[in-house]
């Protein structure tokens, strides 16, 4: 019966990236005849380039681009033919090159995305699993989440957390053939690494453990010969590890390398990696420059680069640290990320160093949590001292301004990011005067006229709808029973009304939104541990009831003033309280308040679709059907209208004790067959509020043998003081709900009993829309907005999917 449309992952990641291209962040357009590493030309305009991958600016090498120039001239662009076959005639030089370099046999591949779908599919066995680090690099995340359709567990790990690997290892040791644990040697946004010894260890400890390191970016600049950052610490790679390296970013050319510490891993691979099959092989210019590269790798001249890089790295670590700015980790790689928090101050900062002359990447979700974005800066041989002095001098100058501008502060950031930015000073509060925040916990200490007069025509959002809800929830003793309400009135100095809002603060299923199948597997768990896998969230409204309890007056001239108010005030309660998220909820699809929220750091997400009639203008059965298109009145006609006759209707405002236990088990049969909203059941308590409360009632369908009466099913109805009907809650006798079509009855009744008393709208909420569709109801697309204290929850729900 639920029939809910989820959010699809992709989407949400395609609304913040369309934001930040809008704000000229991404998929700029280099221009310009000629690039040589230290400059860059975006918008005719010359920038200092701290954003490359290309750390020891190989790719600028004359040696390079002479061998890629003269494979082209022997071979032509391209070698058409798949290397299974034939390998054209420099793939030899360049592999025995690659293997004295690593003094071990080593499998090229056209680049990393492509390798590790030739590799996983080998080595991963169908009685294995895998656990991902949460920041290891979506491309080995998407290669691991394929092996799923066979069948392989894929369990999502805190980043570089050993504790939780162990256990999981503990945990999986009986079930599983093998555990691979993947992770990044170097992590591409913060710059910061694994702890390979200590993974080594436990893979001694664990026989069945098995290691498996992207270090794309350790290549090069680390390592001896520049072998990069895990083969360094491991020595040789172990029989039991894999690591995947780069012959571009750093090495300077294009392609990517797979080396195997089991040799028959390399064999299974080179023979059956399914890229490595049906890829076209790497073009001549890459072969060419490749071997270049290898050259200076295998030479003195490779540490000499290394040493150099690392002067500017530490010239850089010195100027940072002097300068107090705040760096998410301190290391020796040539990769920083300088925290900003909410993408605002990210964007603002970044458009102003372009204005200044310098480039840098900016971190985002969902590559990081929405709420840590941070300029991506990256140091190459290409820069001189005197740009990355005059860097930190336009960092150092413009960070402040642009988090007071933004109304940021080292306090949000210091929660963010969860460090203590030893030695920055707080900015002064950009909170005006002019702008005063009323905090309360009861809708009774805001005036019904005022909250009436702007939450007009929401339902159960009403005085008195909010008044009920708090009290049939605040009672509770229970975890995820008893709710926190906080209402927030912003007004001027002549207190004119400026926002107005109500909150919740309860407990959630992280899985509220996941598909239903996803959420019954979850439910096998909570039977031992009724909570596993729920946090407290901070929501706009509350899981009572849909709707959208906010106002805002736009058009007054602090309105910007009052919602930042408004975001601390929210900031500081989520860290009171520990709040997994904080989620505004029930925004129209297209609206105007999209720009504003990424800019806050909440990340948008689709929500059901919610079910209303508008058109109640009819005035009896055959007026109501004229409404309806002709295959609705066909379906009315064959599917409602033969079983009314069949049972008993009741409008019942107050019944006895029994009657509404009996009416909570049919609730309770609903709520535990349909999971997808999975919400935690309402308690009985709300139901007996409901039973001692004017604006609720009953409609009550049962057969019409009065002397065995069957309780066929009933519907908990709101009856809103504007205009709006509200049939919230339903409960279902499963055994008879074909025979007598008790779902579709309860439907139409609710129609009928809204028409009687004289409304003039049906808020029949989410779920079962085909079925209401067909009773004139319109669907109108949803969206809320997230800010979650870290991607791990959502990442770990999106991994189980598929």
């Amino acid at each position: 019966m639920a029939q809910i449309k989820h959010n699809h992952f992709l989407d949400t990641v395609d609304r913040v990236f369309s934001h930040a291209k809008d704000c000229n962040i991404l998929h700029l357009q280099a221009e310009g005849t000629y690039f040589d590493g230290r400059f860059i030309e975006i918008k005719g305009k010359k920038l200092y380039h701290f954003g490359t991958t290309g750390y020891l600016g190989l790719e600028q090498d004359p040696r390079l681009k002479k061998g890629a120039i003269d494979a082209i001239r022997n071979y032509g662009t391209q070698y058409p033919l798949s290397k299974s076959y034939i390998a054209h005639p420099l793939y030899q030089e360049l592999e025995g090159l690659i293997e004295q370099l690593y003094e071990q046999p080593v499998i090229i591949a056209k680049n990393a995305t492509l390798a590790h779908m030739a590799a996983l599919p080998v080595l991963v066995g169908d009685r294995d699993m895998i656990i991902l680090d949460h920041q290891v690099h979506w491309s080995v995340q998407d290669a691991a989440k394929r092996l799923k359709l066979r069948g392989v567990k894929i369990v999502l790990l805190r980043h570089n957390r050993l504790d939780l690997l162990e256990e999981k290892i503990k945990e999986w040791g009986s079930k599983a053939e093998h555990i691979w644990y993947m992770a990044d040697g170097v992590y591409s946004m913060y710059g910061d690494f694994a702890p390979v010894k200590q993974l080594q260890n436990l893979a001694e400890k664990y026989p069945q453990l098995r290691l498996y390191f992207d270090d794309v970016h350790g290549m090069s600049w680390a390592g001896s010969k520049g072998r990069g950052y895990v083969f360094q610490e491991m020595g040789r790679v172990p029989k039991h590890s894999v690591i995947i390296g780069t012959l571009s970013k750093t090495f300077g050319a294009n392609g990517s390398l797979i080396i195997c510490g089991d040799p028959q891993w390399h064999e299974k691979i080179k023979n059956f990696g399914g890229s490595l099959t049906f890829s076209a092989q790497l073009d001549p210019a890459s072969v060419g420059a490749a071997i270049a590269s290898a050259k200076i790798h295998l030479s003195k001249e490779i540490e000499a680069m290394q040493k150099a890089l690392q002067s500017k790295v530490h010239y850089f670590n010195r100027l940072i640290e002097e300068a107090h700015l705040p760096l998410v980790a301190h290391n020796n790689s040539p990769v920083y990320f300088l925290a900003t928090g909410i993408p605002e101050t990210g964007y603002t900062l970044t458009q102003a160093l372009l204005k200044e002359g310098f480039y840098v990447n900016m971190g985002l979700f969902p590559a990081v949590p929405s709420k840590n974005t941070g300029l991506r800066i990256t140091l190459s041989k290409h820069n001189q001292k005197e740009e990355i002095y005059a860097l930190v001098q336009a960092l150092k100058s413009l960070y402040p301004k642009v988090m007071k501008a933004t109304g940021n502060s080292f306090v949000q950031l210091r929660a963010a990011f969860q460090q203590d930015f030893y030695g920055l000073k707080e900015i002064s509060s950009t909170v005006s005067e002019d702008v005063n925040c009323q905090r309360v916990e009861s809708i009774q200490d805001i005036a019904p006229e005022e909250w009436n007069t702007h939450m007009k025509g929401k339902g159960i959002l009403d005085w008195n709808g909010l008044k009920f809800t708090e009290e049939a929830f605040k009672e509770s003793t229970t975890a995820h029973e008893a709710w926190q309400f906080f209402y927030f009135r912003m007004v001027d100095a002549e207190n004119e009304l400026i926002v107005l809002a109500a909150f919740s603060l309860s407990r959630w299923k992280d899985d509220v939104l996941a598909p239903e199948s996803l959420s019954k597997q979850i439910e096998e768990h909570r039977k031992k541990d009724p909570f596993w896998r729920s946090s407290p969230v901070l929501s706009l409204g509350s899981l009572f009831s849909d709707g959208l309890p906010f106002y805002c007056n736009t058009k007054h001239s602090a309105y910007k003033k009052a919602m930042r108010m408004l975001f601390q005030q929210l900031d500081t309660l989520a860290r009171k309280h520990k709040v997994a998220q904080i989620v505004w909820r029930d925004f129209p699809f297209n609206n105007s308040w999209e720009a504003y929220f990424l800019k806050q750091g909440y990340i948008p997400i689709a929500m059901p679709e919610v079910a209303l009639v508008e058109k109640m203008t009819w005035k009896n059965r055959n007026g109501f059907l004229q409404t309806l298109s002709s295959r609705s009145r066909k379906h009315f006609k064959k599917d409602i209208l033969p079983y009314q006759d069949l049972v008993n209707v009741q409008v019942e405002e107050k019944v006895t004790a029994v009657r509404l236990g009996a009416f909570y088990e049919l609730f309770t049969a609903v709520h535990q067959r349909n999971k997808g909203l999975n919400t935690f059941r309402y308690p009985i308590a709300v139901f007996k509020k409901m039973n001692s409360s004017p604006q609720w009632e009953f409609i009550v369908i049962s057969t019409n043998n009065r002397a065995e009466e069957i309780l066929l099913g009933v519907m908990f109805c709101y009856k809103s003081e504007q205009e709006i009907y509200v049939p919230s809650l339903i409960g279902i006798n499963y055994t008879h709900n074909q025979t007598y079509a008790t779902y579709r009855q309860l439907l139409f009744e609710s129609l009928q009993q809204a028409k009687r008393l004289g409304f003039k709208k049906v808020d029949w909420g989410i779920s079962a829309n085909f079925e209401k569709r067909k009773l004139g109801a319109q669907l109108y697309p949803q969206k809320a907005y997230i800010k979650a204290e870290n991607n791990f929850l959502m990442d770990e729900l999106e991994t189980q999917v598929g």
